[in-house]
């Protein structure tokens, strides 16, 4: 079995655990340990591993060493939880990268099978590629959002690495990516070739500038997820509180908790990895927070996907000088949906519809006649 590949956790934390309160989250959870092995996996919800693999990676940094980001994590007290975790432990490097590559898909693929969130710690972005690669294994269409500075779109390498991935995801038969969202990109870190083929491909891109001034305008795009990837050079440098290992402009640390927590609250999002870690005391406390708040997100998901319109719903319906756009709002969770209609169909074929989540403004700009942007590059997508 792919989890058979995975080694347990240092005992030096595991011992570390005796000076806890038994209150703690390390108390609360199922480890992986040399003593007890794997623990159970039926009835758990949420999965810790750990990763090292950066061979791939754009920079040369120190690996980051999940065992800190452990301590600190177990040292939290838990919410209000009632959802299983356990620390499954480390994925040691294959002797190629195509065989991490394979490891992770496999875990992966298990994994969902079982609807465990896996929540991956550490290596370095390409190893979201893998996790990809499951939603082909299951012929899935797949939603992917990427926290990162930059697209990851590379115009003359063709190594999938850090700043690459994204290129060979594109070009992969069968193609089964719906759409791609980078949050929190800083243009001085992009090409115009990336951004023209973020425009060609109808992908989306929300600036850093907008996701600073009004986080809530990104929990849409979460909802809207399978796969996350936090890239964490996305962060400014007071978050790392080291200006080497930061950035001097970025997303802070109360921001990407934010993020993470609408990443958990999403009823869809599957998998979820903290990528590109930079070795600081200050990052070990942010990851152990950021994973925390995933999981009080988690804690408090409305079981609202697949979305049932036929119940529980309130209609409306906007019409424009040339078509009428139909919105969806959840009397549970006051959420907004908005309603695709491929209109390209022959007489021959059926005419078929989706949701895509939005915000009550996205519904008050389309009262206004603005068409909202999410609507439009969806529509061109699936005409």
């Amino acid at each position: 079995m792919s989890l058979d590949l995975l080694l347990p956790v240092n005992n030096e934390v595991i011992s570390g655990l005796s000076m806890l309160p038994k209150q703690v989250v390390g108390k609360n959870i199922d480890i992986h340990t040399v003593e007890s092995g794997l623990p159970e996996l039926k009835g758990l919800e949420i999965a810790i591993i750990g990763l090292s693999e950066q061979r791939n990676s754009f920079f040369a940094n120190p690996v980051y060493d999940v065992n800190q980001f452990r301590r600190t994590f177990y040292e939290l007290y838990p919410g209000n939880w009632n959802i299983k975790i356990a620390d499954l432990g480390d994925l040691s490097n294959g002797a190629k990268i195509k065989d991490t590559y394979f490891a992770i898909k496999e875990i992966g693929y298990h994994l969902k099978q079982m609807n465990i969130i896996p929540v991956f710690i550490g290596g370095s972005h390409d190893l979201i590629f893998p996790l990809y690669q499951v939603f082909q294994e299951f012929n899935q269409l797949v939603n992917m959002v990427s926290v990162d500075r930059s697209f990851d779109f590379s115009q003359e390498d063709e190594l999938i690495s850090g700043r690459s991935y994204m290129s060979k995801i594109i070009m992969e038969k069968p193609n089964v990516l719906n759409n791609y969202t980078n949050l929190g990109f800083q243009n001085y870190y992009c090409a115009i070739e990336e951004k023209d083929l973020m425009d060609k491909l109808y992908f989306e891109g929300i600036r850093l500038g907008q996701v600073l001034d009004d986080t809530q305008l990104v929990e849409p795009v979460f909802r809207d997820a399978d796969i996350v990837g936090f890239d964490m050079k996305c962060l400014s440098w007071e978050a790392t509180a080291d200006p080497l290992k930061g950035q001097p402009n970025g997303i802070d640390s109360r921001t990407i908790c934010a993020l993470s927590r609408y990443a958990g609250i999403s009823d869809r999002v599957g998998f979820i990895g903290l990528y590109e870690l930079p070795s600081t005391p200050m990052m070990n406390q942010l990851a152990a927070q950021i994973v925390w708040y995933f999981i009080e997100g988690v804690q408090y998901r409305f079981d609202e996907y697949p979305v049932n319109i036929k119940e529980g719903f309130l209609k409306y319906s906007v019409t424009l000088s040339d078509q009428t756009i139909v919105f969806y709002k959840s009397e549970k969770s006051n959420r907004w949906w908005m309603e695709l209609t491929n209109d390209t169909h022959l007489d021959n074929k059926i005419k078929t519809s989706a949701l895509i989540a939005c915000t009550k403004n996205d519904y008050e700009s389309t009262v206004n006649d603005f068409i909202p942007e999410r609507w439009f590059n969806a529509i061109k997508r699936i005409n």
